[in-house]
């Protein structure tokens, strides 16, 4: 039962935090790249709770002395002003089934987990966090940025255009980095990046490095336990052996 109470206890993420501050917090990290990747379960998907949808707002202009409902605040909006725990403790944390399109364009879905984590040049793992596979990635953005902020002091902050929304970017400048996130067209034109920005983008290709290594060597491909926490924990340990594996080529 060594597992369960490793487990409990959250022994991967304080280890990993302790590498973390004993290896990079000196340092300044010139990009921290945000992604997500799916984490397959083997477990039954829990029913999603109903969610009670507001009624419609009127179109046009309200008439004279009409008082009409403020629009509700979003997730992303809240969490500006939240703290990362805070953030964090209203994301939805269980087995379900997301989807997203791969990268030949089709959409391709899988039942289990999502896993977000911000990366260094280096390809050290900064900050993890384990979500439902159906969550948005751009959900779980702002709080991981607070959490790498008090780990190390970074400069720009690299998404994809998954990440593209204004509260986003507002924070990224507020902790005082500078977001370089792809455009999301939306059905629109959009205004490429800038020369000097999308060579920094470049870099953000680590972080993709990083999900196929935790996957292909460190075990997040197959993952064989069961309930969040364990599955968080078997997780950790393939991030905490790749962080001291990527020490030591960097070292070498």
């Amino acid at each position: 039962r060594a597992f369960a109470e490793f487990a409990k206890q959250g022994l991967g993420d304080r280890v990993h935090e302790a590498l973390v501050e004993s290896c990079v917090k000196t340092q300044l990290v010139g990009h921290i790249s945000r992604d997500a990747t799916a984490i397959k379960g083997r477990e039954k998907p829990v029913a999603k709770p109903p969610v009670e949808k507001p009624a419609p707002r009127k179109k046009g202009r309200p008439r004279r002395g009409e008082v009409r409902e403020p629009k509700a605040e979003t997730r992303l909006e809240r969490q500006c002003r939240q703290s990362a725990a805070e953030a964090l403790a209203e994301l939805p944390v269980y087995c379900d089934v997301g989807t997203k399109r791969n990268s030949q364009g089709y959409k391709e879905s899988w039942r289990g987990y999502k896993l977000h984590a911000d990366v260094n040049d280096c390809c050290l793992p900064i900050s993890v966090e384990l979500t439902a596979a159906s969550l948005h990635d751009s959900q779980v953005a702002i709080p991981l940025m607070k959490i790498t902020s008090e780990r190390v002091t970074y400069l720009y902050d690299l998404m994809d255009a998954a990440y593209d929304a204004k509260p986003i970017y507002e924070v990224s400048r507020t902790l005082g980095h500078v977001p370089i996130i792809d455009k999301n067209s939306r059905g629109k034109d959009v205004i490429p990046m800038a020369p000097h920005e999308a060579v920094r983008y470049r870099e953000r290709s680590v972080a993709e490095r990083f999900n196929s290594r935790l996957k292909e060597e460190f075990g997040a491909r197959n993952v064989m336990v069961r309930g969040v926490k364990k599955v968080r924990l078997h997780l950790m340990f393939g991030v905490i052996a790749l962080f001291a594996d990527q020490v030591l080529k960097l070292i070498s």
